[in-house]
């Protein structure tokens, strides 16, 4: 699943010029219906974010659908990193992929085909199968542009061995935020260069969203055009003032900023008890041999907790010339074999989980928790310019973990951002 990126939109007179440069490389310049060798074979592409082992995951899926499908080849285009940046320039020369991986559907979604008659009328997608929260998340203006394919939220993770040789309790469900620093603060040992927490120096806001919500905040109102008394109240200051605390009183040390180690790899090493992330690491960490336990977020004394969803989605292409055999690939994607071969996915359907029983077991229940408790609709679908407004919210939030106060920072971000919302 891929991980948050800061978009780099690309301006159209260059998207021609990229898309060429790219297209020898990937294979990525064919149209969206090919001929094969004089054949009738057609030709479906498919674009991806992901690399390694979860890449392979998805050649041998486009494989079993070339199986079910006799002429159809699916051309299984790998982007990585230069995902944003050659959607854009596919996009831009009215040659995109006729499927790809999304996630920032008000960016692109002008470009994507709305998805509602397809979903609506196919009884095989059994879209009633889905945890339903997921649909939130890849619509816009009340279209549906995309079909959830995968998932993470959010969990804390504990390293068992620190815990033990400390003689505290593993944290559980339902613990407060107070908790957490307590359990922090025993579990610093400087002398051993051992810490309770690792705080981001460079934190994703997006992810920040689920403290703040939790404490009954949000950055941005409900209809989007107000950021006065959110992105700096009190209580969006308070949750980000939190972690900034625990680096100056040591119970927490910096992470993933210009050369440090990422918080995932101090985790590994043993250095820091607790850690929060989604699902991408837990596999490594098995691997490191690291004991470890997951638990859900903490909650903001007396009040409830709020999970921030990390969401793959598989989108169409407005321009595609083959939708109907585009939506057949997206179908079989989500399909319940599908589900179970990509194994880096939390599965997004409500069988597969009772099949696999992941919402029992407890490493994997705290996702499933979290899920539940996700269901607050983020900034950046609700208003057209956040990633103007972003870019001083980044820059105020960084402050705050190098010593800044959080509630003078976020307002000059608010006053350097509001020109973007008039």
């Amino acid at each position: 699943m891929k991980k948050r990126i800061s978009l780099i939109v690309l301006a159209t007179t260059m998207m021609v010029s990229v898309l060429s440069a790219c297209g020898g490389k990937d294979g990525s310049t064919g149209t969206a219906s090919q001929e094969s060798g004089g054949s009738n074979q057609k030709t479906l592409r498919f674009a991806t974010w992901d690399t390694g082992d979860a890449l392979k995951i998805e050649q041998d899926i486009a494989k079993k659908f070339e199986s079910d499908h006799p002429g159809t080849k699916v051309q299984v285009e790998a982007y990585a990193d230069g995902f944003d940046q050659k959607l854009a320039a596919g996009f831009g020369a009215a040659n995109p992929p006729d499927v790809m991986y999304m996630w920032d559907f008000p960016t692109y979604h002008q470009s994507l085909e709305p998805l509602d008659s397809f979903a609506d009328k196919d009884k095989d997608l059994k879209i009633d199968d889905f945890y339903k929260g997921l649909f939130n998340y890849g619509k816009i203006d009340g279209k549906l542009y995309g079909i959830p394919a995968g998932f993470t939220t959010r969990v804390v993770y504990y390293n068992k061995k620190l815990f033990d040789a400390a003689g505290i309790p593993y944290p559980k469900d339902g613990w407060t935020w107070s908790e957490f620093q307590e359990i922090a603060q025993k579990l610093t040992d400087k002398s051993k260069k051992q810490y309770g927490f690792g705080a981001r120096a460079e934190n994703d806001t997006y992810d920040l969203q689920g403290f703040v919500w939790s404490n009954g905040s949000s950055f941005i109102s409900p209809d989007g055009k107000t950021i006065e008394g959110y992105m700096n109240s009190k209580e969006t200051a308070e949750s980000i003032q939190m972690f900034g605390d625990m680096v100056k009183n040591g119970s927490a040390v910096l992470t993933g900023g210009k050369g440090q180690q990422s918080g995932d790899d101090i985790f590994k090493a043993g250095k820091i008890a607790m850690w929060e992330s989604g699902i991408w690491p837990l596999e490594s960490f098995k691997q490191a041999g690291i004991d470890v336990g997951t638990v859900e977020i903490p909650a903001f004394a007396g009040k409830p907790v709020k999970g921030v969803l990390a969401e793959s989605a598989l989108s169409i292409a407005k321009d595609s010339k083959q939708k109907d055999l585009a939506w057949e690939f997206v179908k079989y994607y989500v399909s319940n074999e599908s589900i179970k071969m990509r194994v880096a996915d939390l599965p997004v359907r409500q069988s597969v989980v009772n099949e696999l029983k992941k919402d029992q077991d407890p490493l994997y229940k705290p996702y499933y928790t979290m899920l539940e408790r996700s269901d607050n609709t983020p900034a950046f679908l609700l208003n057209p310019k956040w990633n103007e407004v972003n870019r001083q919210l980044s820059a105020a939030v960084e402050a705050v973990m190098h010593g800044g106060n959080a509630q003078e920072v976020l307002n000059q971000a608010v006053k350097d951002s509001e020109r973007y919302l008039k």
